[in-house]
């Protein structure tokens, strides 16, 4: 009796671990099972939010999930690989979206055209037989090319080629450019789904002027003689180059309407100085002439000043010498004597 009254007790601890699967609440929850979308409007319990709030919030949450619960597997379910599935109803909210909806890939060339003859994909084995080598090869990878070689160790010149020809470097040559013809058509059908246009043959050169830009050449061409184009003869289908006008000598340009607001605020100006008898005064300006006045006679007065002081000083330094009173310093020694 002990060993069953152990187990009892065990297994009743067990089961309190886990909540009921019923849970009630004062007001129905409103669902959106299209989202997986359950809204609570009970108000919340302060007393046992003010004690735990972390435990009361993951109750909570409990609870509400375990509703959404009950009211899916309500709805009709339908098994898929022993797996049992549940369909969701169309969502009533709509959630909003940081960036739009991915538009579709838009269908290459060959997609059309398949789609259009009813041209259906069909799944290849990924291995191939070979009766030559007399076992499976898959079809690409490096062991596709290995069983290639193997298959291909020797390769018969044709009776039109040239016996002296490479045929493994003309084979290789042939692979590439089909590689480079596939590489260029992938190429063609991105920029046509981005509408940008491609030559026909070959590829584009950004150093070959187009129609356009001959035109404007012409144009500017005829424009520029002495006459200003006006004896030129027309070419044969000459039609004139557009918005160029601006760099043609002689072409008449359109003249720039200005902006109503200051047209009629220049208007009122000119009114007003009509009817106003007085003049103008603008203060600023007048001080500003006023203080230059100033400065320029300061200036001058202390130029004055110091002309005159540096005069004194030259006088005083610049004296003549005092005479000898008649007597001349003459020359020592003997010496005719000058009358």
């Amino acid at each position: 009796m002990d060993v069953v009254n152990e187990i009892l007790g065990n297994s009743s601890k067990e089961s309190n671990k886990y909540k009921p699967v019923t849970v009630k609440k004062h007001l129905e929850l409103e669902y959106d099972l299209g989202t997986l979308l359950a809204v609570d409007p009970n108000d919340f319990n302060i007393d046992l939010y003010s004690k735990n709030p972390n435990e009361y919030f993951l109750n909570l949450a409990r609870d509400n999930t375990q509703l959404l619960l009950n009211k899916l597997w309500e709805l009709p379910t339908e098994r898929v690989e022993e797996a049992v599935m549940v369909k969701l109803p169309p969502p009533k909210t709509a959630l909003p979206r940081m960036k739009p909806v991915p538009k579709p890939r838009p269908l290459t060339k060959w997609q059309k055209f398949a789609k259009e003859k009813g041209i259906q994909k069909k799944k290849k084995p990924k291995l191939s037989w070979d009766d030559q080598l007399k076992k499976w090869v898959p079809l690409y990878g490096f062991k596709k090319a290995k069983a290639e070689k193997e298959k291909n160790w020797v390769l018969e010149v044709p009776q039109n080629a040239d016996p002296n020809e490479d045929q493994f470097n003309k084979k290789l040559v042939a692979k590439t450019e089909n590689v480079s013809k596939n590489d260029l058509q992938r190429l063609r059908n991105i920029a046509k789904n981005k509408n940008i246009k491609v030559p026909r043959f070959g590829t584009s050169n950004p150093e070959v002027s187009s129609a356009k830009d001959l035109k404007a050449a012409i144009t500017i061409a005829k424009a520029s003689t002495a006459s200003l184009g006006k004896f030129q003869d027309k070419l044969h289908k000459e039609v004139e180059a557009k918005g160029v006008s601006a760099i043609t000598p002689g072409a008449s340009r359109k003249r720039k309407m200005t902006p109503l607001e200051p047209e009629n605020k220049l208007n009122m100006n000119i009114v007003e100085s009509i009817l106003n008898k007085k003049p103008r005064l603008d203060v600023d300006k007048a001080v500003a002439k006023q203080l230059q006045t100033n400065t320029f006679v300061e200036n001058s007065q202390q130029k004055q000043g110091t002309s005159k002081g540096s005069q004194k000083i030259k006088n005083k330094t610049n004296k003549k010498p005092k005479g000898s009173k008649g007597h001349r310093a003459g020359k020592k020694g003997g010496g005719r004597k000058r009358r």
